[in-house]
């Protein structure tokens, strides 16, 4: 039996854009898949449409199991600690609803490289509209070789193109003090851990993730980027990340 990956989706009133995040999933030609599905006790057509969705992976294949958790939360973040908890796979992904896996050989592209030693994989990303359309390959580009301290200059690994270790990532929680910026300190950590017990961090050199440009993070802009500001400061310092900043200002105007 070929490891097990989890794909974690989050999902709360998301019917107008959960169905196409469902069909890649199910599309996916690896052999053993677990899927969660973390909701938010949703009030739409959300539940049905995972419903129907959990029957059709049933007739599919034994290997491709869903797994459905609906109750109130106290935000994304929350539901991502409950998707950590209860995953019982190898390696795991967020992949939330509206973001899409952008070919049927993804997951086998990422398991292919999933092995002892390994805490990390990570690659890609494209942005898709509303409706699922391609728009922009993202603009920070993934480094040959990634660490911790890489995100200085930036999240350069988009949150649903880094798949990580089950047993490395369930030992850090998202911390619920951020509201919107957890993603990047979680990933953080991660790496530290990883380093910490000399795991490696592999790149995949190929795009595993469609994001949906319009996500909760994209909607609060602003109040995101001073609370990145805040997690840099965390883990790079003060003097370091004021620094850094400086940089991105001037970089920005030189590109004007």
């Amino acid at each position: 039996m070929k490891p097990r990956i989890t794909v974690v989706t989050i999902t709360y009133n998301a019917a107008a854009v959960l169905q196409r995040t469902l069909d890649s999933v199910l599309a996916q030609s690896y052999p053993n898949v677990e899927h969660l599905i973390i909701d938010g006790a949703s009030k739409d057509a959300t539940l049905a449409m995972v419903d129907a969705y959990r029957e059709e992976s049933t007739e599919k294949a034994a290997s491709h199991e869903v797994v459905v958790r609906s109750e109130p939360d106290r935000g994304i973040y929350d539901a991502m600690n409950k998707g950590l908890q209860q995953a019982t796979g190898d390696f795991l992904v967020f992949l939330n609803a509206g973001d899409t896996l952008p070919a049927t050989d993804t997951l086998e592209l990422v398991m292919d490289k999933a092995a002892d030693g390994v805490g990390v994989l990570y690659g890609d990303t494209d942005v898709v509209d509303g409706d699922g359309n391609f728009l922009y390959h993202r603009r920070l580009q993934p480094p040959e070789h990634l660490t911790w301290r890489s995100f200085r200059q930036g999240m350069l690994v988009c949150h649903q193109a880094f798949y990580v270790s089950a047993e490395l990532a369930k030992s850090q929680t998202y911390d619920l003090r951020y509201r919107f910026s957890a993603d990047v300190d979680w990933c953080i950590r991660v790496m530290k851990e990883a380093e910490r017990r000399q795991l490696q961090l592999v790149n995949l050199h190929v795009v595993v993730a469609n994001y949906l440009e319009e996500g909760t993070t994209t909607k609060n802009h602003k109040a995101s980027l001073r609370e990145r500001y805040l997690v840099m400061q965390k883990h790079y310092g003060v003097v370091s990340t004021f620094l850094m900043h400086c940089w991105f200002v001037v970089r920005a105007l030189i590109r004007r």
